[in-house]
């Protein structure tokens, strides 16, 4: 064998295994990532409490002390 075709060999086939590893790593961090939650949060002026709650809620009792709070905005 010429060494062109066995160096053309070698890299083709180290590119091969970079690639199925990257395509190993993509399935393995979707199956992982949790999915965003629609919920909003919501944080107590009053206790310091964070908490979440549904998306059709504008204002939210806090469920420690009873605090009625505006969504959190980052």
């Amino acid at each position: 064998m010429q060494p062109e075709t066995l160096l053309t060999v070698l890299i083709l086939s180290l590119l091969a295994g970079l690639g199925f590893l990257a395509l190993l790593d993509e399935f393995r961090r979707r199956r992982i990532q949790a999915s965003a939650s629609a919920d909003h949060i919501f944080r107590c002026d009053q206790c310091s409490m964070i908490y979440t709650d549904d998306v059709e809620v504008e204002r939210s009792r806090c469920p420690h002390c009873g605090r009625t709070n505006d969504i959190f905005k980052f």
